[in-house]
């Protein structure tokens, strides 16, 4: 019994022991991690996929549909009571085992075109079909790159804060030795334990901002959220801090590289075939057809009132039919002039959508660059204002501690260059989130 019951109590020692390494020896995760997770386990890649298996199947039937049709038939049949007699071809009472065996064949040799164009048609979708799998791939991936930059600026961000907030503290460690020798006036004092509490009220904040950065990494990565979730660096020194190209530019780029506007392109021509198709339902279809049939009865009989075998019936019953047959669709309640209308309507919509798509990703673009732009003007400015603050903090840092200034002096210094340098950590990832939009136009994501 005692035994037992340290068996057990192993057992949750060990299970308590990997949950704790599970949730503080969580794995570094690196970009092309995050990103091949999140493209493996991401719902909206899955059901894009799942489309596109259906593209495939449509296509598969629309060449099936341009094949002839071969249809086979074998029926045996035990008959009971009143039926017709292959032998005499009248009707018996006796019961009979009778076999009908047939082989038919159907090919269409004109209907308006209409198997092709659906065929063109179905190829296009499933051409579309495999751009839209790729742009909800790339805008998965471009949407992680933006969740791990985020990771990594609140990272950068609270390292920054934890390294000011660890100053702060030192300079209050001193005064307030000093403050109870009554070497400085209590102010100072109080307004450096004011700023310290300030610096960790920050470090809360950007706590919480990069949690939630994670979180959002995790939910495009469909894993269980875990505070302990980091990524591995990214060297910004690999980014040129510069994108030396122009809207118009990128716009025609992304005409040619975008998945999503070579889909919707592919989208329109596939309801132009849809018309083309749906006009050739206003046409005759003419129509090949073959047969072969025979037959067999237990009741026939020879000349000699002997029951023939069943391969000879088989054999000696056989007959082939070979036909042509013409549909004309003189009225069929405006069933094709209908469908023909819709297609038509199917059309415009899909050109309406393809210049919607256009309009969209100019804007789209413009508006990118713009933010682009703005954000490395930002960043170069931050780089000269983070350079004087350094030398005006220096300054009044040394004045402060030879009592030469007071604390108020000292703290607007050391605020202007604590927030300079956020500034300029948070303005450099902001520069690389706009230039990873840009290249996601272009169909260059990198990673």
């Amino acid at each position: 019994m005692r035994a037992g019951k340290f068996l057990a109590g192993c057992c949750l020692a060990l299970i308590a022991t990997n949950h704790l390494f599970a949730q503080t020896n969580f794995p570094v995760l690196t970009l092309k991690q995050c990103v091949e997770t999140a493209l493996k386990n991401n719902m909206d890649v899955k059901l894009s996929d799942l489309d596109f298996q259906r593209d495939f199947i449509n296509l598969r039937g629309a060449k099936g549909a341009m094949l002839p049709s071969l249809i086979g038939n074998i029926g045996h049949n035990l008959r009971q009571g009143r039926s017709i007699d292959y032998a005499t071809n009248g009707y018996t009472t006796s019961s009979n085992t009778t076999a009908d065996i047939s082989l038919n064949a159907d090919v269409t040799l004109f209907n308006g075109f209409r198997l092709f164009n659906n065929l063109k048609a179905r190829q296009y979708m499933y051409d579309a079909g495999k751009m839209e799998l790729q742009q909800a791939k790339d805008l998965i991936t471009l949407n992680v790159i933006l969740a791990y930059l985020d990771v990594l600026s609140f990272t950068d961000v609270l390292k920054q804060q934890e390294q000011l907030t660890e100053v702060t503290q030192k300079q209050v460690d001193r005064l307030a030795i000093m403050n109870d020798q009554g070497a400085i006036k209590p102010s100072d004092f109080y307004d450096l334990k004011g700023q310290l509490a300030a610096n960790k009220l920050s470090i809360i904040d950007t706590r919480n901002q990069l949690n939630n950065a994670r979180l959002r990494l995790a939910q495009l990565m469909n894993i269980t959220y875990n505070e302990s979730l980091t990524v591995e660096r990214v060297g910004l020194e690999q980014f040129d801090m510069a994108y030396s190209t122009t809207p118009e530019a990128v716009f025609n780029t992304a005409l040619e590289q975008l998945a999503q506007v070579k889909a919707i392109d592919l989208v329109e021509k596939s309801a132009e075939r849809d018309v083309k198709a749906a006009r050739g339902g206003l046409y005759p279809t003419v129509s090949l057809g073959a047969g072969y049939n025979t037959n067999y009865s237990r009741n026939f009989l020879d000349s000699a009132e002997k029951r023939i075998p069943y391969f000879d019936q088989v054999k000696n019953n056989r007959s082939t039919n070979v036909g042509i047959g013409v549909y004309i669709p003189f009225m069929n309640g405006f069933q094709a002039r209908n469908r023909l209308s819709l297609a038509k309507i199917a059309l415009k919509e899909a050109e309406y959508r393809a210049d919607n798509t256009r309009i969209q990703l100019r804007q789209n673009i413009e508006r990118d660059y713009l933010n682009m732009t703005a954000t490395l003007n930002r960043y170069q400015a931050l780089i000269d204002q983070v350079s004087s603050y350094n030398e005006n903090f220096r300054a009044a840092e040394v004045r402060f501690n030879n009592g030469a200034s007071n604390s108020v002096d000292y703290l607007i210094a050391k605020n202007k260059l604590d927030n300079s340098n956020i500034d300029l950590i948070i303005a450099r990832y902001d520069f690389l989130l706009r230039t990873r939009i840009l290249d996601y136009y272009q169909g260059k994501l990198s990673w």
